[in-house]
């Protein structure tokens, strides 16, 4: 009995181990069997994205231009302003006290000049006492007009349509000449400032098309698109030494209001690159924050390779250095081989691994 008992426990252990070992065999030969495309080479387009800073084609600073006190405010902050709206009054009493009296003045000057004019004319006086009334005359006249202007400079109106923004002094404030009132913006287009390092620019001037305008988008902070394009129409002459970088402007319209003086967000600007080798970010892998691919030669052996990332896409690399057109690499399986290693696999064109992707490369 105890014989029997211990030839049924060895066939369970032999059928046991005999069942396993198939399993791994097979699971083995599955893991055997490898995905593999190669470097697609074609010309495409990558978009960059920069930081940018949004500012109003006009921004400036109302200031007062005489003493006195604000009598009247007839705006509210934050509205819509028509250029010549009146917007401040300061107090305007002795500057039209000022003004009447320079119209006396002028008044007199005149009636005295006609009457000089009258006797010279009948020969009583000469002609230089003629010309001593005429000067008088256009001196009073001359102190009238700058009693009109400093009178005009109490009544404060909008340069140009735009849109207030805060009051930085109240009703019955005393206000000096130059203290700030508040600033006033024109969001009809806005200016979009971004910083572009120097090999980007380089590469921009030598492929770009002087007589074609460059288009860009603006993503706003809330990670929306901007629902009109902008044209890059100005670059900055000099490089900033510090930062290697240097500014383009890109103007944008803003019919709906949407855009104000100092928002900020990012440019994102369409860059064609010629003969790009392009490979599907799934087939790298990183060691210590660089880039690498398994690259399979003529023997079906794995090599792996550093490679440097010049743009990146969705799902998608463009490499600079490292691969070569139609060099085969590993796209699946890349945690389970070694350096070195001989592998069988399949090979599927990289189009169509693209097109699986869901990405299209023009």
């Amino acid at each position: 009995m105890r014989r029997t008992l211990m030839l049924l426990s060895l066939c369970a252990f032999l059928c046991n181990y005999g069942c396993k070992s198939n399993k791994e065999a097979k699971e083995k030969g599955e893991e055997a069997k490898f995905l593999v495309t190669s470097v697609l080479k074609k010309d495409t387009t990558v978009t960059r994205d920069y930081v940018c800073q949004i500012k109003s084609v006009q921004h400036i600073e109302l200031r007062a231009l005489e003493r006195g006190y604000l009598q009247k405010i007839y705006v509210d902050e934050g509205q819509f302003v028509r250029k010549g709206q009146k917007m401040f009054q300061i107090m305007p009493m002795l500057y039209q006290a000022e003004r009447e009296m320079a119209q006396a003045e002028t008044d007199f000057a005149d009636i005295e000049y006609k009457n000089t004019k009258a006797l010279a004319d009948s020969n009583v006086v000469s002609v230089n006492e003629l010309a001593m009334a005429k000067a008088k005359y256009n001196a009073a006249r001359a102190k009238l007009s700058l009693a009109d202007v400093h009178l005009g400079f109490t009544e404060i109106k909008a340069p140009f349509d735009g849109i207030m923004d805060r009051f930085y002094v109240r009703e019955g404030s005393l206000v000096s000449e130059g203290d700030l009132l508040t600033t006033i913006s024109d969001n009809s287009e806005m200016w979009v400032y971004f910083n572009v390092p120097e090999a980007e620019y380089l590469d921009y001037r030598t492929k770009h098309q002087k007589e074609r305008l460059q288009i860009v988008n603006l993503m706003m902070a809330n990670h929306h698109r901007f629902e009109y394009a902008g044209i890059v129409k100005t670059i900055e002459a000099d490089f900033n030494n510090e930062t290697g970088n240097i500014a383009f402007r890109a103007t944008f319209p803003n019919p709906k209001s949407l855009l104000r003086h100092g928002e900020t967000g990012n440019i994102q600007m369409d860059i064609p690159l010629q003969g790009a080798l392009i490979i599907p970010q799934k087939a790298t892998f990183e060691i210590l924050e660089k880039k690498y691919v398994y690259v399979v030669d003529r023997n079906n052996v794995v090599h792996s390779r550093e490679i440097t990332i010049a743009a990146e896409m969705p799902d998608l690399y463009v490499v600079s250095i490292g691969l070569k057109s139609g060099e085969n690499i590993l796209l699946e399986g890349i945690r389970k081989v070694r350096d070195g290693d001989k592998i069988a696999f399949d090979y599927e064109d990289p189009d169509k691994v693209i097109a699986n992707l869901k990405v299209y490369v023009e």
